[in-house]
């Protein structure tokens, strides 16, 4: 333990004066007026090296001292304070409060961060961040416990980007009770078998020799069974067994089997080490009127003796009806959890059993939990086979990286990309771009804006300019040879998201031939890292403007990109007397608005949505909720509404979108959006590698399907290049147009 100042001392005497025991607040310095060598006590920090932490004994919240984060110099990343909570706590939802105050934070925001682990519960405040200069304000973070699956719990604050930020008076409650409530229940979790088993932490010891035809077919067979036996059997559901090592205990005898007969013995025999069937007296069997039903013909369909097929039907019949240790459904929304799945992230580049494994694990999420099952190009029920030798055959970290990704891209869901454990995908496509964003305009790849406009005369390409090259080939070519590699619902997605990387290498110049004032050049540009770049993904957002204005003929604009619960009050009062109100949703929004804005334009409760939601208890059983209403609530506004859309509205756009369309004299109006809706679900695979999908589906009321179609505009509105030539922002001019019809 690190000793003690006087100063420190005499400040610890005097805070402990007349007390029994310490406090959890003191312990944890969450006031940070515990304090050596100008540093707060028992707190630690990671991230880039260019930053500062200090204390001030000048700009305090709450006693004497607080915590301070300051960049150095012109780089731009981030650092964050940390600390581990000391338990795990039994109760529905945790707090973090705190005192945040800010001096010229720009290229990002300063907040607090709160992570419950492993990958159950993060909020870092980066969709709602404080920037600019920004004296103490109080903030919080809410987020769901889960004791059964926690291992610990930090918190902390953190500066992204320039500036300096001061953090005091934290406070953490469960339930609303302060950590020092003596009813605050303590949570020891109860470490199941399927945890306790470590036997193939360090490799599978797996080998495949010869992958004929047979092995495969054999391969695909034996991942069914084992994901069907995952989500089906109730003793695995008990969380009795590490189903991935049960199938590495499974797999060498089974690989060694000559015809059926020898396949089914085995299987048979490692089937009924689970048994322990009771009569299943709360199973149901599937609604008539379910939109997706399990479909489980590979069993009928296959070459399984007819013991074998019975004693899986059997299963299904008296499947579990308990809470699965693998798989639950997320409060409140219905989205799958897959929970307790180990990421095996000390692996980068796993052995073959566990490359199959990964396989296997995301075969079988999709084929019970996924909503748009229905919905992918390939028939679902034939990618497994395909991919078998795929994973297997997978020569190093890159090629599985790579093959992961393209069997991602099968579900054709924009949500599900590898979001996570693309070291190698990163490392190929390089960290240096040119300075200007170039994206698809009329089919073409045009300069839109500069980056950064100090580097705009050395690029030597002006807005309006269409690429044809990159480095020797066309620009049609290098799309069609990247298809497989961008996951997305819809065409509109999959361009948005392969233009961010056309113009990236890991070389400093990048060989161009773009056409400009119709005629042909070529160019060497100079490429930069991304951090010498004010690069936006998709969209700009200018957090030093309002999210409104008035525009010229006393028309509202609304942006969705900045937009701040504060506003919607006074948006609804600025507003009323307007001709029209444009909301522009080419961007994810900042907050959630359907409700709290969409009620301004309706004069009476109107359903907007309904979802499908999964069954744990009939795994591939998907049925349909009630139509979700938008209240009418205070005075209805008149006017007309315009929304804008494009193929950057995603998620939450999408779905704000389609409460706007409810209000009757509203047009949408921009292009087809990325059609990827709904709640997201979080997929581990091994190799540390994250993915996600749709967790539920989205249907308007009259049951018409969102999901790859996207939100279909009123009046289809695409910018033109010789727009982009002349800046005009031709999506926004038809909307004024139309409501000064």
């Amino acid at each position: 333990m690190k000793k003690l100042t006087l100063s420190v001392i005499i400040t610890l005497f005097f805070l402990n004066l007349g007390c029994a025991q310490t406090s959890e607040i003191h312990k944890l310095n969450l006031d940070f007026e515990q304090v050596e060598n100008n540093y707060p006590t028992k707190w630690e920090n990671f991230g880039s090296k260019d930053y500062k932490i200090y204390v001030d004994s000048v700009n305090a919240q709450n006693g004497k001292i607080s915590a301070v984060i300051e960049s150095q110099g012109d780089k731009s990343d981030f650092k964050a304070l940390a600390i581990n909570l000391p338990n795990n706590y039994n109760g529905k939802f945790i707090r973090l409060s705190g005192y945040v105050k800010t001096e010229n934070v720009t290229d990002g925001y300063a907040g607090l961060w709160l992570r419950i682990d492993p990958q159950i519960g993060f909020d870092n405040m980066n969709s709602r961040g404080i920037t600019g200069t920004t004296d103490w304000k109080e903030y919080e973070i809410t987020l769901p416990l889960n004791p059964k699956k926690t291992d610990k719990i930090v918190i902390g604050g953190l500066l992204v980007g320039k500036g300096k930020m001061w953090l005091d008076n934290l406070q953490v409650s469960i339930d609303g009770k302060d950590l020092d409530n003596k009813n605050i229940e303590i949570y020891t979790r109860e470490i199941l078998p399927a945890e306790k088993d470590k036997e193939f932490d360090n490799g599978s010891n797996i080998t495949f020799s010869n992958l004929t035809n047979e092995t495969i077919n054999n391969l695909e067979l034996l991942g069914k069974i084992w994901g069907f036996l995952k989500y089906h059997h109730p003793e695995i559901a008990k969380g009795n067994y590490n189903w991935d090592y049960e199938l590495f205990r499974v797999l060498p005898e089974y690989l060694k089997t000559k015809n059926n007969k020898e396949r089914d013995k085995i299987l048979i025999s490692w089937i009924k080490k689970y048994e322990n069937l009771a009569t299943c007296e709360k199973c149901k069997s599937t609604p008539s009127d379910a939109v997706l039903k399990p479909d489980l013909s590979w069993i009928d369909d296959s070459n399984l003796s007819n013991s074998l097929k019975s004693s899986l039907r059997e299963i299904y019949n008296n499947r579990n009806q308990e809470e699965n240790y693998y798989i639950k459904l997320h409060p409140n929304v219905g989205n799958p959890d897959f929970t307790n799945e180990n990421p095996y992230s000390n692996m980068p580049y796993p052995d073959s059993g566990f490359r199959l494994l990964a396989l296997y694990k995301y075969w079988n999420m999709i084929e019970y939990f996924f909503p748009n099952k229905h919905l992918t190009n390939k028939k679902w029920d034939t990618v497994l086979k395909g991919y078998i030798p795929k994973f297997i055959n997978a020569k190093n970290e890159l090629e599985y990286e790579l093959v992961a990704i393209q069997v991602i891209g099968e579900i054709n869901d924009t949500h599900a990309n590898l979001w996570g454990g693309r070291n190698k995908v990163d490392e190929l496509r390089g960290n240096n771009y040119a300075p200007f964003k170039a994206e698809f305009v009329e089919n073409k790849l045009v300069v839109t804006d500069y980056f950064n406009p100090e580097f705009s005369d050395q690029a030597k390409l002006k807005i309006g300019d269409v690429i044809t090259y990159i480095n020797g080939k066309s620009v049609e070519n290098i799309v069609d040879s990247l298809k497989d590699y961008y996951p997305s619902s819809n065409d509109a997605s999959m361009l948005r998201d392969i233009s961010v990387d056309l113009l990236r290498s890991t070389k400093n110049t990048i060989n161009l031939k773009y056409i400009s004032e119709n005629k042909e050049n070529e160019q060497e540009v100079q490429l930069h890292d991304r951090k010498q770049l004010a690069m936006y993904h998709w969209y700009k957002v200018n957090n030093d403007k309002k999210c409104y204005k008035l525009l010229d003929g006393n028309i509202g604009y609304i942006t969705l990109a900045n937009i701040k619960e504060e506003d919607i009050p006074e948006i609804k009062k600025s507003f009323i007397n307007t001709k029209g109100i444009i909301i522009d949703i080419r961007n994810y929004p900042s907050t959630f608005v359907p409700f709290s804005l969409g009620s301004y334009f309706l004069s009476e409760s109107t359903p907007f949505v309904k979802f499908t939601q999964g069954n744990p208890n009939n795994p591939g059983e998907f049925t349909f909720t009630k139509a979700l209403s938008i209240p009418q609530n205070g005075k209805t506004y008149k006017g007309k509404l315009v929304v804008l859309v494009n193929e950057k509205s995603q998620s939450q756009a999408e779905y704000t979108a389609m409460a706007f369309r409810a209000v009757k004299n509203s047009t949408i109006i921009g292009s087809t959006t990325a059609g990827a809706d709904g709640n997201v679900s979080e997929i581990l695979l091994p190799g540390g590698l994250r993915t996600m999908i749709s967790g539920i589906g989205i249907y308007y009321p009259n049951g018409t399907e969102t999901q790859r179609v996207g939100i279909v505009p009123d009046i289809i509105v695409k910018p033109t290049i010789e727009g982009i030539k002349k800046g005009k922002d031709e999506i926004l001019e038809k909307a004024i147009e139309i409501i000064n019809r």
